[in-house]
């Protein structure tokens, strides 16, 4: 897998600027006040403009979102440092790394009989 980051603005994302489609009751509702607020020139609210009143208007529900996706792609990045440090120790001395390894899978296989 492989992205060419010269084609890819990293500062704006794509999908905030689509427009939304009316095809639920709550979208409906959404659209509809996002619109009355934002009076959009072309009439066509996105989801950038629902983000925006979202902000404005209802932050209790928006930034509980905002900081659990921020925290699980902080974790996240945290499980790729160590998977990462962890192949790069195995890739600069595998001999002694397996071996540790294997050590330690004994270790916790052991169990005491009654």
């Amino acid at each position: 897998m492989s992205a060419d980051f010269d084609k890819i603005d990293l500062e704006e994302n794509p999908a905030l600027k689509e427009r939304v489609v009316k095809d639920t009751e709550l979208k409906e509702w959404l659209v509809n006040y996002v619109g009355d607020k934002k009076d959009p020139e072309d009439g066509n609210v996105t989801v950038e403009m629902i983000l925006e009143v979202m902000a404005t208007d209802f932050p209790e529900f928006l930034l509980p979102l905002a900081e659990e996706n921020f925290i699980r792609g902080y974790h996240q990045a945290l499980d790729d440092v160590t998977a990462n440090q962890q192949q790069a120790q195995f890739v600069a001395d595998p001999v002694t790394t397996a071996a540790k390894a294997k050590k330690t899978k004994k270790r916790v296989s052991r169990k005491k009989k009654k």
